[in-house]
């Protein structure tokens, strides 16, 4: 976790990239030979490389690792260029580091925001080393190329490898990027699109110190916090000195925290010798709770259906004469979706080690998708300058969006900086359930009009959402140039808003994830109503744009294509199975997902197999592509199945016995085809939202149940977990 050694004057000679980050200048190593001796110093060109004369390299990851992948994919992208031996390369995982720029985990960012960067880093490097090599040969640089962390001369033969080059190319000129021939075609790579497995696997599966909750330090205290179940409730009392008393504990305090629920919410920490202490203390905890909250889920519930046909809707958008074109369409559909509120149920709780020494500097071990956001809410919370707070990454069990949000940094560091000890904080799972930043629920209600060739003529949608201090809730956003807004002449959107207590946040592929199930849902009940096969509705769909559409219209149909082909549409399947289908695009990605459903008693259903058409530019890493494929199939089908629900202010779930995740025998099979352009490749961390409808249309078509409202148990529909 160390950070790359770099001296003051290479932290000066920075140039900035297209994607705003910095590369430091690549003259660093004059600055190191001349302080020690070249060859017992390791050649550090620029932030994300080391080569140490003995021919180790080592890449450095920048972005938080969470299972999307990027501790493998992005150093892959510095090691095609270099042109190394990748099974000689060591990844190390950056700090948090102003230098790197963005150093985040969300919205599939963390690909394409470092192709450009990686790219330079490692043919920089790798045109340094060639030009040392033929320094030392006295032969034309254009007679030398790289291969396998060797550089090789055409003429003669000869190689040399990079640590015994690394000296040498210290001493070349720094190129210009300009003047840089960086690959990017698939046909290009030797590395990138292979099967390359995971660089932290071999830890994961022999259990090593890896995640968060792994971290351990001298002297380290653990502690609980307990907050108020209805959230924005304050402590009003608490019994701290009976808990005080109880064995192993150390201090028991109340936090005042803030009424802000992003925040540093008011609890009572405890803090003991162990984790099992302070939890045991917890439980013997009475506090009293300022609590005025109450929200609820039935209120929600009623306030939807007072607004369903509220004149009082926002118009977002209008293109056209909807209420016309309706009234004159050859048929006119309406139907209404709701979704409920989910949580993120990330496998490994919430959790941060904190340590503020005497000196005032704060150090963090945190997993996390957002260090930088921790930073500053810590700084802005407890008063402790930025830059006396350093952020280790560690890797993360999961996140979904969760770890956006910091709020166990700021408790972490809240309570270090009271005990003045080294503290780790670990939630339970009642902790987590209970303290989510929640996918918001919404109702979608949608009126639609065809002519007789089943072509869509208009649209009309009212939304249903959420709003905070008259503002729509985080996450609870619905975009007007959402599809099918320019795929019609005819279009509408209003909006209406529920005022909403409980905290809310992204949840994978934000909002997209919700609103594609609705949306892709209705498209199956008017490819019914126009007496047309799904697949054909959609491409009839996809075939004009009126204006500026929201998707490229030929990539999304690759994929309908790809995936259809795939999963054999329009096969013969036997009684109770069906095939439903459904495209979407979004984070740069373009996805068709085909599910394959069974059900041979009412109501229940076995996913047997889904089929995946995905297109989001070139592949760099096949094993990490695959992985991300199949955990968005799942973590959609287990989403599917979830409800939160509220009570007087408070999350009424609180475990896995009433908020279950999909169980393995519960997964179905996943087939994927990519479709690999030239294009800047995108993220696949997002690629989830058309797998709940492809799977709720095949439903359909298995059952006749059309799911108007999840989770699918309140459509009546139970997911098998044994072979019917």
């Amino acid at each position: 976790m160390n950070p790359v050694p770099l001296s003051r004057r290479a932290f000066l000679k920075v140039s900035s990239l297209a994607s705003g980050a910095f590369l430091i200048g690549l003259g660093a190593p004059h600055e190191a030979r001349a302080e020690a001796p070249a060859t017992d110093q390791p050649w550090t060109p620029n932030l994300y490389l080391r080569i140490d004369p003995s021919g180790r390299i080592t890449i450095v990851s920048k972005n938080p690792e969470t299972g999307q992948g990027v501790k493998t994919s992005l150093p892959m992208i510095v090691a095609e260029c270099l042109n190394a031996d990748w099974t000689t390369v060591q990844v190390e995982q950056a700090p948090l580091d102003d230098r790197y720029g963005r150093q985040l985990v969300a919205a599939s960012g963390s690909t394409p925001d470092g192709w450009d960067d990686l790219r330079v880093a490692g043919t920089a490097a790798c045109q340094m080393l060639i030009a040392a090599a033929a320094e030392k040969w006295g032969v034309p640089v254009n007679e030398c190329s790289a291969e396998n962390s060797q550089v090789i001369h055409s003429g003669s033969g000869r190689s040399l490898g990079y640590g015994e080059l690394a000296s040498l190319a210290a001493k070349q000129a720094v190129p210009e990027v300009g003047t840089l021939r960086l690959k990017s075609r698939p046909d290009e790579f030797k590395l990138l699109g292979k099967f390359v497995r995971g660089i932290d696997n071999p830890k994961i599966l022999t259990g090593q110190p890896l995640y968060g909750s792994d971290v351990r330090l001298p002297g380290m205290l653990y502690a609980v916090y307990l907050k108020c179940p209805a959230f924005g409730g304050k402590v009003r009392s608490a019994n701290l000195d009976a808990l005080k008393r109880e064995g192993g504990v150390h201090d028991a305090f109340v936090v005042e925290g803030t009424s802000d629920l992003k925040g540093l919410l008011p609890g009572v920490a405890i803090v003991a010798d162990t984790w099992w202490q302070a939890e045991a203390a917890r439980q013997k905890a009475v506090v009293a709770w300022d609590s005025p909250n109450q929200d609820s889920s039935a209120g929600y519930a009623d306030q939807a259906a007072a607004l369903k046909d509220a004149a009082q809707s926002t118009l977002q958008r209008e293109d056209g004469d909807v209420v016309r074109t309706l009234e004159r369409a050859h048929r006119v559909v309406e139907g209404s979706y709701h979704y409920p509120f989910i949580a993120h149920a990330t496998m490994e709780p919430q959790n941060c080690t904190a340590h503020l020494d005497s000196a005032g500097n704060l150090e963090l071990w945190a997993p996390t998708q957002n260090p930088l956001e921790g930073r500053k809410l810590i700084a802005e919370t407890l008063a402790i300058p930025a830059d006396r707070i350093r952020v280790n990454v560690t890797r993360s069990g999961g996140g979904f969006g969760r770890r956006l949000s910091v709020d166990y940094m700021v408790e972490a560091a809240a309570i270090t900086q009271k005990i003045r000890r080294p503290v780790q904080l670990h939630w339970t799972r009642e902790d987590d359930i209970q303290h989510d930043f929640y996918r918001p629920a919404a109702w979608h209600h949608f009126k639609a009009g065809l002519d007789q060739q089943g072509r869509l003529l208009a649209w009309d949608h009212h939304f249903v959402t959420f709003s905070r201090e008259g503002n729509l809730a985080p996450a609870a956003w619905f975009a007007k140039d959402y599809y099918p807004a320019s795929l019609t002449p005819n279009f509408r959107l209003r909006q209406s808003m529920i005022p909403c207590s409980v905290p809310t946040g992204p949840w994978r592929a934000p909002g997209h994830s919700a609103h594609c199930w609705a949306h892709q849902s209705f498209f199956d009940e008017l490819a019914q109503a126009a007496a047309l096969d799904p697949v054909q509705f959609r491409l009839q769909l996809l075939e004009q744009a009126y204006g500026k559409p929201p998707l490229d219209l030929e990539r999304t149909r690759n994929t309908l294509k790809a995936a259809s082909k795939l999963a054999g549409w329009g096969r013969t399947l036997g009684a109770g199975r069906g095939l439903g289908v459904a495209f979407h695009y979004d984070h740069d990605g373009y996805m068709t997902y085909v599910a394959e459903v069974s059900s041979d008693r009412p109501g229940q259903i076995k996913v047997e197999k889904v089929y995946a058409g995905i297109d989001v530019g070139p592949i760099l890493n096949r094993s990490g592509a695959d992985h991300q494929v199949v955990g968005c199939v799942m973590d959609a089908l287990s989403a599917a199945q979830g409800e939160i629900t509220f009570a007087e202010g408070r999350t009424q779930q609180s475990n896995f016995h009433d908020y279950p995740l999909l169980r393995i025998d519960q997964a179905p099979e996943v087939e994927i085809t990519y479709l690999q352009g030239v294009e800047r490749p995108a993220g696949l961390g997002e690629i989830i939202a058309a797998v709940t409808p492809a799977i709720t249309n095949a439903i359909f078509a298995a059952t006749g149940i059309r799911v108007r409202q999840l989770p699918l148990k309140a459509s009546g529909i139970t997911v098998s977990s044994l072979r019917i």
